[in-house]
């Protein structure tokens, strides 16, 4: 995003309230009908649904500067979905109507808004790809390289560090976390990732390989 569009939709939201949640906190309940559009200045946050043998699974994650949810604000579509702060959140509280008001107004936030979203909708469409075809390696490898283009943090050496744990991965990718610890073991012997200590990050140390061996293209 421009730094002159993003100071513009700072700028809009400026003039509302300021929310903090804590890491687990959930920004939005299923079912519910939200108290507004919520602006991240910080943070993660994730959307999930859960499903009747009592798992998440995990639909989105929106970092800054996402706004939030959109299609309730706009289609008026009854919300199905949790929000839930991945980490720890600050973020705007704006009404939906003044939302919708001002991107009726601001055809610039409104396409980049409408870009945001067909990327959105393209990885999921992938996702959808893996889900219906792929075995669990390469659903678990479309899931590390998803995220390592979203939220990888890429360091000198050429290798990518993602703050996810093998829970977080079996609730986006719909495995069981015994078939994510299996998959990963397999994919750490082929030295294409590596698990820091304490489970709390995954490092891809060949992305290039890792993309060749789920034939995907960044």
């Amino acid at each position: 995003m421009k730094q002159s569009l993003r100071l513009k939709i700072d700028r809009f939201f400026s003039t509302y309230r300021t929310l903090v949640f804590e890491k687990g906190e959930i920004i939005i309940q299923a079912e519910q009908e939200p108290n507004g559009v919520f602006y991240l200045l910080e943070g993660r946050v994730v959307q999930y649904d859960i499903l009747p043998n009592g798992t998440e699974a995990v639909v989105n994650v929106f970092q800054i500067p996402s706004f939030f949810p959109m299609s309730w604000a706009i289609n008026k579509t009854p919300n199905h979905f949790f929000y839930e702060a991945q980490t720890r959140v600050v973020a705007k509280q704006a009404p939906a109507s003044e939302v919708v008001d001002f991107l009726k107004t601001d055809p610039e936030t409104t396409l980049n808004l409408l870009a945001r979203t067909f990327r959105g909708a393209e990885g999921m469409l992938r996702r959808m790809t893996f889900l219906m075809g792929g075995d669990a390696k390469s659903r678990l490898q479309f899931e590390l390289l998803n995220t390592a283009y979203r939220f990888g943090t890429y360091l000198p050496d050429g290798s990518v560090r993602l703050d996810l744990t093998e829970t977080d991965l079996a609730k986006r990718s719909g495995l069981a976390r015994e078939t994510v610890s299996r998959t990963l073991r397999a994919l750490k012997s082929d030295n294409v990732v590596s698990i820091e200590q304490g489970g709390g990050s995954i490092v891809l140390l060949d992305i290039k390989e890792l993309e060749n061996q789920a034939d995907i293209d960044s």
